[in-house]
């Protein structure tokens, strides 16, 4: 998932994440008009995209990469509270301030639009508003379910599943579904992991090497994953068949 040169994407045709966007279900002449007012930004790993309370003139999603959502307490400690993977939208329409830290994790490209011409638009174009509306209710779906994860789930589930919902996200990508054998490079270090996770980054490191000794996962270096059978990680995971998460 490393961030490619946005020329890439620049004819929305073109864009690997088109079939999940809030964009997805737009006719040609509504993607026009996102056209216009539509531009590319790239980030670099560890580069803040938005400071919490900060204006926010954009909205848009990510095309590649991934960046986390943090919350800052007042006494300075910061909590890692959500994930967002490629096709996920940042930013609300109707909210001017930035209501978390978003974080490049890896580098990361994304699709933006400026916001007041996009909020326009989108009252305009019932398929834009439904397809948001569709996305923020998975998002609050998605949110519920890692409540339990963190909550409830063992340092060994809590690896699987993250293992499972990155692995389905990326089948996703590329239109298809999560078959018994997948492949796929870890974007996230285990130091982000664990933070993510609420685990030290010793258990972390540990419940890798657990799952890879009991042929759960393989691993080549520290990010080239395959999983050698989906269901086999789905139950290590406490979810079932489908996973339990919205992808």
């Amino acid at each position: 998932m490393s961030a490619p040169s946005p020329t890439l994407h620049s004819n929305c045709s073109d864009c690997p994440i088109r079939h999940r966007a809030v964009c997805a279900r737009c006719e040609a002449d509504e993607l026009a008009e996102l056209e216009e007012i539509k531009y590319y930004r790239s980030f670099e790993a560890g580069q803040t995209i938005i400071w919490s309370g900060d204006r926010m003139n954009f909205v848009g999603s990510v095309v590649s990469g991934i960046a986390t959502l943090a919350q800052t307490m007042e006494d300075g400690r910061t909590q890692m509270v959500g994930l967002l993977l490629p096709s996920d939208f940042v930013g609300r329409p109707g909210r001017d301030g930035a209501a978390y830290d978003v974080v490049a994790t890896t580098d990361l490209v994304m699709c933006c639009f400026r916001k007041k011409p996009f909020e326009e638009v989108m009252v305009r174009t019932p398929h834009i508003a439904h397809r948001l509306l569709e996305m923020t209710l998975d998002e609050l779906d998605a949110a519920r379910e890692w409540m339990l994860v963190l909550g409830r789930k063992t340092a060994r589930e809590k690896i699987a599943s993250l293992l499972s919902i990155i692995a389905r996200r990326d089948a996703s990508l590329g239109q298809g579904k999560a078959s018994e054998r997948m492949v796929f490079d870890l974007p996230l270090t285990r130091e982000a992991m664990a933070d993510y996770l609420g685990l030290t980054l010793e258990t972390v490191s540990r419940q890798m090497s657990a799952l890879k000794r009991d042929g759960v996962i393989l691993l080549e270096g520290k990010r080239h994953v395959t999983i050698p059978d989906m269901s086999r990680l789905m139950e290590e995971a406490g979810d079932d068949s489908d996973g339990g998460f919205l992808v």
